[in-house]
């Protein structure tokens, strides 16, 4: 597989939604780390560590997907010189479906190469239906 450049993290990230959207694993692939130490977490679903795994699970994942299209709102963006991080809500659309599907919180962590701006860490898990403004009775 061939990887692309990305000049910034936002262009790997405006790569990984265009992907997501045309359920095009191959260049799906390519917005990510070459690197065993990759991670990603689906809704719902187990941590997949490795490239292969990673893989494989994109491959599940497209293989029941309909057509979506994906919004993001909400983003909170920190960067240093080798690594960002991205934590935002995606929300997802179907055509044909008349109800509005329940956002999604990502965290997707880039990390700085030779060859550019890679993915190398998704986490997303559903959000709650109503999002209270009052975090501080929730600890972790």
């Amino acid at each position: 597989m061939t990887m692309r450049f990305f000049a910034t993290p936002q262009d790997a990230e405006a790569a990984f939604y265009d992907a997501l959207e045309r359920a095009d694993l191959e260049a799906l692939m390519a917005i990510w780390a070459e690197d065993e130490e990759v991670t990603c977490t689906h809704p719902g679903g187990e941590r997949l560590a490795g490239f292969a795994a990673v893989r494989e699970g994109w491959r599940q994942v497209f293989a029941g997907l309909q057509r979506v299209s994906v919004r993001v709102t909400d983003p909170v963006h920190r960067q240093g010189i080798l690594l960002a991080l991205h934590s935002l809500h995606e929300h997802y659309s179907v055509p044909g479906e008349e109800a509005a599907r329940p956002p999604v919180i990502a965290s997707n962590v880039y990390v700085r190469g030779a060859q550019g701006w890679h993915l190398l860490s998704r986490h997303a898990s559903g959000a709650p239906v109503a999002v209270s403004a009052d975090v501080s009775a929730t600890l972790h």
